[in-house]
């Protein structure tokens, strides 16, 4: 490291610098923290060098704490005090990608990928992002399939999220198209019984004719671009949860499907209906999926699901769903 400093000439001062190399918990490892160093005035002194190489400071290193400064020593009014510059530090590569790695990455791409040439190709290597990943545990769904822009396969996991809207009922029907609105239609209610040890306020719930709605994900508009979902293949995983009344018999169905560009399914998930006879207790069930290895050309997920009662009561006697998802997952599923 090194710093530069100087005196006014019409005033003395005081110059001083300590440099701490820290651990993970900002607690010292090393420290450089020479004497104070002092200037009578009157003298026309040059710019000078303080410089100091930190070796063998064994293991831990994390960050480096620079503090230099000083004053005058005689009380003028002003800025008669030393002057010090150039107080970046000297630091190997190696340690600064350390650094890097231990600092936020959205920090590391917006603000020290700025500071330097040599900060700037750290951060846009793919040994940097490659390595977030392995100290993350982010690892591809395919290990044969290797990512061929790591900064965006560790970004796009890390903003894993559910891509429908509305999936919980708590904005009525805003999101979703209604396919189908048999019976009375479709309406939402108010749900008391916890779903996989979470409270899920609302659900939509279905009539005595078939009701179904839908919502179409344009995966670009996500986020995913066509390159990388063709290349990557990330696993697409499902889950619906839907639940019957107890006093009246009800149906559910679902439909999933991967669409190219022109919205034609490429792959389709599409199981039996699921029948619920009357007098059955009342619980919730989740229906999950996940496609794998589905080719080249995935642009849109279409998701529709839905049901009715079987005993045609008037009302809102159907099959009840709430808390569905859709996520795109780049990394191993956990």
């Amino acid at each position: 490291m090194t710093g530069w400093y100087a005196p006014h000439s019409d005033c003395g001062s005081e110059y001083q610098i300590c440099v701490e190399l820290l651990d993970e918990k900002k607690k010292p490892i090393s420290t450089f923290q020479p004497e104070k160093v002092f200037f009578q005035k009157g003298k026309n002194y040059q710019w000078c060098q303080m410089a100091h190489v930190f070796m063998d400071y064994g293991l831990g290193v994390r960050f480096i704490r620079f503090t230099q400064g000083g004053k005058d020593t005689i009380f003028l009014e002003g800025q008669h005090g030393i002057q010090c510059t150039g107080q970046l530090p000297d630091v190997p590569l190696a340690v600064v990608e350390e650094i890097l790695l231990n600092l936020p990455e959205h920090q590391v791409v917006r603000v020290c990928r700025l500071v330097c040439r040599e900060w700037k190709e750290l951060v846009d290597s793919a040994a940097h992002w490659r390595e977030r990943c392995r100290r993350e545990g982010i690892q591809p769904c395919d290990a044969s399939r290797p990512p061929e822009d790591w900064r965006m396969f560790y970004f796009i996991t890390k903003k894993r999220r559910n891509l429908l809207k509305n999936p919980r009922a708590e904005d009525e029907f805003n999101g979703w198209k209604i396919v189908q609105n048999g019976g009375d239609r479709w309406a939402v209610e108010d749900n008391y019984a916890k779903i996989s040890n979470n409270t899920v306020p609302r659900c939509f719930v279905t009539s005595y004719m078939l009701c179904l709605k839908q919502q179409l994900i344009d995966l670009k508009k996500e986020g995913y671009s066509g390159a990388f979902i063709d290349q990557q293949q990330p696993h697409i995983k499902i889950s619906d949860w839907y639940a019957q009344r107890c006093d009246c018999g009800s149906e559910y169905q679902i439909c999933v499907e991967l669409l190219d560009q022109k919205k034609k399914p490429i792959y389709t998930f599409k199981p039996e209906p699921v029948s619920f006879s009357q007098w059955n207790d009342t619980r919730w069930c989740e229906m999950t999926h996940v496609f794998k290895d589905y080719g080249p050309g995935v642009r849109f997920i279409r998701f529709t699901h839905g049901g009715k009662d079987t005993q045609f009561w008037a009302g809102w006697y159907g099959i009840r769903v709430t808390n569905s998802s859709v996520e795109i997952c780049p990394a191993m599923l956990g």
